[in-house]
């Protein structure tokens, strides 16, 4: 699926609505606030990569559940992707994962000196298992938003799980709320990967524009991450976005 195509379906995507909604302000960046008691959104996830010349394109569908007025549950349903033909496989579509998301608030990035929530997320799939923890952190400054997160995740993969590997993650972003429906800002990646937890680790760093969009109980947000310094496996363009609806 090349670029082009990629942006033709999420334009079908913003199409499909008249307007859009919520408090995302960012795509690679996780915020504080919890969805309130009883409130379900879903959210459609499309990723687009540029992998040396091939394209990837990674889908998550996504319900969120408000549990009490600190704790927030999702369910991401099914992640699957399209990918181009390499020389190690052939194209097409295949199922990677589901997986169980938990965000718990501590903090109000408003009204106390600081926000601040912990994630916590478990993904089963065909012969993989992961899980990632999170802190988050946030401070608005009336139209600024400004968050932090800290990313510790673990993978097992292969016929037995025997293939480990480990990421350090940094992110942040800052957005700035032109009005009520519309915000723009950046957002920063840095990686640090530890295969198989040992030997040599490699580090990336991915830096990029983002953009939101809302109105009623309908919202999108679009961020472009181009590599600043990484490996020959990371991609050097990566485009996400998230389409999300409040029920």
């Amino acid at each position: 699926m090349s670029f082009k195509a990629f942006l033709s379906f999420v334009s079908l995507l913003a199409i499909a609505h008249n307007a859009f909604a919520g408090s995302r302000h960012f795509t690679y960046v996780y915020e504080t606030a919890t969805s309130a008691p009883g409130e379900v959104e879903i959210e459609n996830w499309v990723t687009w990569r540029d992998l040396d010349g091939s394209s990837e394109v990674d889908f998550r569908h996504e319900l969120e559940f408000g549990i009490t007025r600190q704790l927030q549950a999702a369910i991401y349903v099914a992640d699957w992707n399209y990918h181009d033909k390499t020389d190690a496989r052939a194209s097409g579509f295949s199922y990677n994962a589901s997986a169980l998301e938990l965000i718990y608030n501590l903090t109000n990035p408003v009204a106390d000196p600081l926000g601040l929530s912990v994630y916590q997320e478990y993904k089963v799939g065909d012969r993989i298992f992961e899980w990632e923890s999170k802190v988050i952190a946030q401070k608005n400054f009336g139209p600024v938003i400004i968050a932090y997160n800290a990313t510790l995740e673990v993978v097992w993969e292969g016929e037995d799980l025997d293939q480990r590997e480990g990421e350090v993650q940094q992110s942040a972003g800052v957005s700035y709320e032109w009005s009520p429906r519309f915000s723009t800002g950046a957002e920063v990646v840095h990686e640090l990967v530890f295969p198989d937890w040992r030997g040599k680790r490699e580090m990336n760093f991915f830096v990029g524009p983002n953009a939101s969009f809302r109105a009623g109980d309908w919202q999108t947000t679009i961020t472009g991450l181009a590599k600043g310094m990484g490996g020959d496996g990371e991609p050097d363009l990566q485009v996400r976005a998230i389409v999300g609806h409040d029920f």
